[in-house]
């Protein structure tokens, strides 16, 4: 018998051992074969499950991939609207001044709907690294552009340009008044003309902003600089005394014809003139005598009493050149002076159809004159009959039939040389 009395085996051994002290209850087979239960879980949460450090992580992560979500989603969509057509759809023109900040653009854009979020377009150019790329200038934004292509715009710098045309034969009156007219041109018209014959017919291109003065100054500037190139290359027998009176003879030869396949030979009429100490007799001139730089209305005509007016531009009473140019003479009209045809005619006429026809002799100009006489009666003629007149209206001052090529390009020598 073992000594041990909380031993469950008789022969001593450790099976069916009970550490529980009080009687022994016997087992059924089953009993004994059935598994006992394990260890139970403990009844509260472990510490570390419980610790708030632990709680704010998990907290914090699931609101950082929210926000992860969300800042993706919005910046899909807001690359999306970046990129897609714009809600104008006739496009219009912006201004962007200097020194304009991308908030103040981008409110101004959305406030004239040509985008529509100025949010979106703050934070692309922004995003793009285009923040100070924005250039001052005006821009002709197209129908339907995208932030991105007006991003892109206006990082170009091409804004929209103008023009400024002066026309050959123009006074520098008539000139400068287009200037003024000009609207996209900022500042004040000088308080003086420059001097007549000084403004280079030319057409010139600018930006919105541009002053009136940097017009004048550059048109002014670049006439200087044709006259000077002219002359340097001209024929070496010219009778022309200098420089100044180069400009003259051009701005007569300007305004006696536009065609520039006689204007070599007009030129060389008046070189012809001068070289034999003959009067130029130029209408334009008498023009210019009568009305100045505003130059002559429209509806009048040149009467014959209007070459017995003494001026000092009347070369009908002067001899030589008149004292100015008497219009703004253009590269052609320059180079026809400078680099005349050779020739020896000193007389021209209207031929009605826009031209003239030459002649060295005074007989031989007479019967172009008395031609082309015959051909304005026909023309007075055929139309007073349209008209329902039986005869022509009478002339002004009774001597408008000496009024050769309308008024405007009289025949140098008039009727008879003098």
């Amino acid at each position: 018998m073992s000594t041990n009395p909380g031993s469950t085996n008789p022969g001593g051994g450790d099976f069916g051992r009970q550490d529980t002290k009080g009687p022994i209850v016997p087992k059924t087979a089953a009993e004994a074969l059935r598994p006992e239960a394990g260890t139970p879980p403990p009844s509260k949460r472990s510490r570390a499950s419980r610790s708030q450090v632990v709680v704010f992580l998990n907290f914090f992560l699931s609101v950082a991939i929210l926000i992860v979500l969300a800042s993706g989603a919005a910046l899909y969509f807001g690359m999306q609207a970046f990129v897609e057509p714009g809600p104008s759809a006739n496009g219009d023109t912006f201004m962007i001044k200097p020194n304009t900040g991308v908030q103040e653009i981008a409110d101004q854009l959305e406030r004239r709907s040509l985008i529509s979020d100025a949010r979106i377009f703050r934070l692309g150019v922004r995003a793009t690294g285009n923040e100070s790329a924005l250039k001052a200038g005006e821009y002709a934004i197209k129908p339907r552009a995208s932030m991105r292509d007006i991003m892109e715009l206006f990082k170009s710098g091409k804004s929209v340009m103008y023009s400024l045309t002066i026309p050959e034969g123009l006074t520098v009156e008539q000139a400068l008044q287009r200037v003024a007219d000009q609207e996209a041109l900022t500042g004040d018209m000088p308080a003086t003309l420059p001097p007549e014959g000084s403004i280079a017919t030319d057409t010139l291109r600018f930006t919105r902003g541009a002053t009136r003065q940097q017009m004048i100054d550059k048109l002014v500037a670049d006439q200087k600089k044709l006259v000077e190139d002219v002359w340097s290359h001209r024929a070496p027998d010219l009778p022309i005394a200098n420089i100044d009176d180069f400009v003259t003879l051009a701005s007569i030869v300007e305004k006696e014809t536009g065609r520039s396949d006689e204007r070599s030979r007009v030129a060389a009429v008046f070189l012809n003139r001068l070289a034999k100490g003959m009067r130029l007799q130029s209408d334009p001139t008498i023009i210019y005598g009568l009305f100045g730089g505003k130059g002559k209305p429209a509806d009048r005509p040149i009467y014959q009493s209007d070459l017995d007016k003494q001026t000092p531009y009347n070369t009908y009473l002067i001899k030589g050149l008149p004292p100015t140019p008497i219009a703004n003479p253009g590269r052609a009209a320059l180079e026809a002076v400078a680099n005349p045809s050779k020739t020896g005619d000193l007389y021209f006429v209207a031929d009605g159809n826009g031209g003239h026809v030459f002649a060295a002799t005074l007989e031989e100009h007479n019967q172009n004159v008395a031609r082309y006489r015959t051909l304005q009666k026909k023309q007075a003629d055929a139309a007073a009959k349209a008209s329902g007149q039986t005869t022509a209206p009478a002339a002004p001052d009774g001597n408008a039939g000496d009024n050769v090529d309308s008024g405007e390009n009289r025949d140098a020598g008039g009727d008879t040389a003098q």
